[in-house]
């Protein structure tokens, strides 16, 4: 591979989005793709799915938490919080990654999938190590958010969120941060 070569698939990864990185499955019919699930999942997969997803939420133990969420095929590194209610994807669970000391807050919602009119997306997404993602924000399928990232509580992260970054608002967008480091220099 030439110099060329190598610096253009760098220049391509830095700036692939979300959109980039979904797996597009066209469905047929006159009904949306809601209807076309069961073509990816048995029924049976995904109530098993559903009743980790409760131990997951409702479990107070952050171990028994981190128990549920590998069961389910999730990626979980050391020292993850998953807060009360928070929700993985019950049908693709296994396309969530949650690296080292992240905290996923409290009623959050991490999405794999986008039921859409003619075609369903999937992607991974991706919670980088001492991340946080607020509570009751909502992450779109094919997000990666940085390590030392923040999002806000209530927030929908429609794209990636850079290391280090803090993002608020639907849908999420950097938010600038003062001396102090606590947001208040918008």
């Amino acid at each position: 591979m030439s110099d060329e070569d190598a610096t253009e698939g760098t220049e391509e990864t830095a700036t692939a989005t979300r959109f980039d990185r979904l797996d597009r499955h066209p469905t047929e019919g006159p009904r949306n793709s809601l209807w076309s699930w069961t073509d990816e999942k048995s029924a049976a997969r995904v109530v098993y799915n559903y009743l980790f997803v409760l131990l997951a939420r409702l479990a107070p133990s952050l171990r028994v938490k981190s128990w549920a969420l590998r069961r389910l095929g999730a990626e979980v590194g050391t020292g993850v919080s998953w807060g009360l209610e928070a929700t993985p994807d019950v049908f693709w669970p296994e396309r969530v990654e949650l690296r080292d000391d992240c905290i996923v807050g409290y009623d959050a919602v991490l999405l794999c999938h986008e039921f859409l009119q003619d075609e369903y997306r999937l992607g991974d997404v991706v919670v980088g190590e001492r991340a946080m993602v607020g509570a009751k924000a909502v992450v779109l399928p094919g997000v990666e958010i940085g390590a030392d990232a923040q999002v806000a509580a209530g927030s929908l992260v429609a794209e990636d969120v850079p290391a280090g970054a803090t993002v608020a608002g639907v849908p999420a967008t950097p938010v600038d941060r003062d001396e102090n480091g606590d947001g208040a220099g918008r």
